[in-house]
């Protein structure tokens, strides 16, 4: 799975790298640099809105930079908290889900970000005399990221949920939420962990966020697990394992000799 990523893009870093057109709205939030984004965060999003009718003026399909929430809420849920469980949607299931399929027909989007965590498990020291099943894995994480230092296109979906607790007028009525799309790991990434984000090459940005009717073979294959060598893995201090802890700190490499040593 992809349960940590980091993200210090600007919006206008945003903008260039996707072809956005459109000024950016005056009431975007500007999220700080985030090297330490968790479950129902907020964070940045690149999608397609439909056409849409202004004043009797009928404005074409625009492609926009959103503040979303990580953890998708299907627009069915009765309880938003659903979200928390839904950060990432299998790329094998995820044209089939209930939760995922209409999102992933009309409302698909890219996540940008910096790289990405995952934790990799290793067999616990166990003393003499001790019990070796009560131990517990050691977990080390490491930081993976574009080794060229491009930005991180997540393949994504998103969706909207009404509460129902708040009246039509009310500006929070809608609950923007999203999800990362997820496939095995490559061979090279793999020994990590065995899951890994999907990406977005950059000439398939056009086709991904299009909102034209597309069959779901189509749809995924724009999408890939990283070519070899496209990324880099280092491990990092456990620092990120705290959602508390952020800063640039936490994608500093760890010194070889600082590695807890396996069994």
């Amino acid at each position: 799975m992809c349960g940590r990523y980091a993200s210090s893009l600007d919006p206008e870093d945003i903008v260039e790298e996707f072809e956005i057109r459109t000024a950016l709205p005056a009431d975007l939030p500007r999220l700080e640099p985030d090297y330490n984004v968790a479950p129902t965060k907020e964070v940045y999003a690149v999608l397609e809105r439909p056409p849409r009718s202004v004043d009797g003026e009928e404005l074409p399909a625009e492609r926009q930079v959103r503040v979303l929430n990580w953890g998708l809420v299907p627009s069915w849920a009765k309880d938003p908290k659903i979200g928390s469980r839904m950060i990432n949607a299998r790329m094998e299931t995820v044209a089939e889900k209930p939760a995922y399929r209409r999102a992933f027909e009309k409302r698909r989007a890219i996540l940008p970000a910096d790289g990405y965590y995952e934790w990799y498990s290793q067999a616990p020291l166990v003393e003499p005399g001790r019990d070796a099943k009560a131990a517990k894995p050691k977990k080390q994480p490491f930081y993976i990221r574009p080794q060229d230092g491009s930005i991180l296109a997540m393949a994504g979906l998103y969706e909207l949920w009404r509460d129902p607790t708040k009246t039509d007028d009310d500006p929070l009525r809608w609950k923007w939420t999203c999800t990362v799309i997820t496939t095995d790991a490559t061979d090279d990434l793999g020994r990590i962990h065995d899951r890994m984000p999907l990406m977005v090459a950059p000439d398939a940005y056009d086709a991904w966020l299009d909102l034209s009717p597309r069959g779901p073979d189509e749809l995924l294959s724009l999408l890939q697990p990283a070519v070899p060598g496209l990324l880099e893995a280092y491990p990092v201090r456990s620092l990120v394992s705290n959602v508390a802890n952020n800063g640039p700190e936490l994608i500093e490499p760890l010194p070889l000799e600082a590695l807890p040593l396996e069994q």
